[in-house]
């Protein structure tokens, strides 16, 4: 870390400690050249994801938006909190790891329906309903088939 005084390119950390309110890390250092103290805080940068809807038009990631959607599909079904929260999850971090900024909402929408369908099969029949957006009851039936 350079040092804030000289300039030096190096300095030792003395004392670490986590900052609960910001998750950061607040390290006391010293100049190995001036000998002079001083305070640097460390975090995690995160990369805004933003969704690229449909329309071409481009939002943030909110995972409260999946998270609505999934309830609903899951709504008097034998799926609990834990195992939605867990879902959610392991899509974040899929999109996360995937090092891009941007993802398509249907990329999104599969991603939800492949683990809906591993879940229970009526919560991935109701979101692919809302999902898909049927346009007659043929194609909705061609769905239920497939499905089996």
């Amino acid at each position: 870390m350079k040092c804030i005084f000289c300039g030096f390119n190096d300095s030792k950390v003395i004392d670490s400690r986590l900052n609960d309110d910001t998750n950061s890390i607040r390290r006391r250092r010293e100049c190995l050249k001036c000998g002079k103290r001083f305070t640097t805080y460390e975090m995690v940068e995160s990369t805004p994801i933003l969704v690229i809807k449909n329309d071409g038009s481009r939002q943030s990631f909110d995972p409260q938006k999946i998270k609505r959607g999934i309830i609903k599909a899951c709504e008097k079904r034998p799926v609990s909190m834990i195992q939605i929260d867990e879902l959610i999850s392991d899509i974040e971090k899929q999109i996360s790891n995937s090092l891009v900024q941007e993802v398509k909402s249907s990329k999104i929408g599969e991603m939800v329906m492949d683990r809906l369908k591993a879940l229970d099969e009526i919560s991935y029949v109701r979101f692919a309903a809302v999902y898909r957006k049927f346009k007659d009851i043929t194609t909705f039936i061609k769905f239920l088939n497939d499905v089996n």
